[in-house]
């Protein structure tokens, strides 16, 4: 028996950009990624490119990317534009060797990480004046 899946937003597109080989670990990207869930891009844009991390450079990027993909697939509006999800997962590690006394060696770790950015088009609603 095979399951179908089962499209639920049919009329939503959802806009995707992967880098596959950013040189950090999924613990120091995680934090940076659930900051930028739910903003629109261009705060997002604006808070990588102040933040002090170097790895948001690489992020950047990558959202970047996605915008690109949304405007030229989908002819989506930037404006628009919000970040639904931001994801990071594990990739290869490579594994170095440090000379320590006595003939020991040391294990030096540098981890890869895959991040995987969703955008999707915020339909404005339109507000008429304040509760009152």
């Amino acid at each position: 028996m095979s399951k179908k899946k089962k499209n639920l937003n049919k009329d939503l597109k959802l806009v995707k950009s992967i880098n596959k080989n950013v040189r950090s670990s999924t613990r120091k990207l995680s934090p940076i990624l659930r900051a930028l869930v739910g903003k629109k891009v261009d705060i997002a844009l604006r808070d990588l490119t102040f933040s002090e991390k170097r790895i948001s450079k690489d992020i950047k990027k990558t959202i970047s990317s996605a915008i690109a993909n949304a405007e030229n697939n989908f002819q989506y509006d930037i404006d628009n534009l919000i970040v639904k999800e931001a994801y990071c997962g594990k990739q290869i590690v490579m594994k170095r060797f440090r000379a320590r006394a006595k003939g020991r060696a040391a294990p030096i770790l540098k981890p890869y990480s895959n991040v995987t950015i969703i955008l999707s088009e915020n339909k404005k609603m339109e507000s008429h004046g304040t509760k009152s």
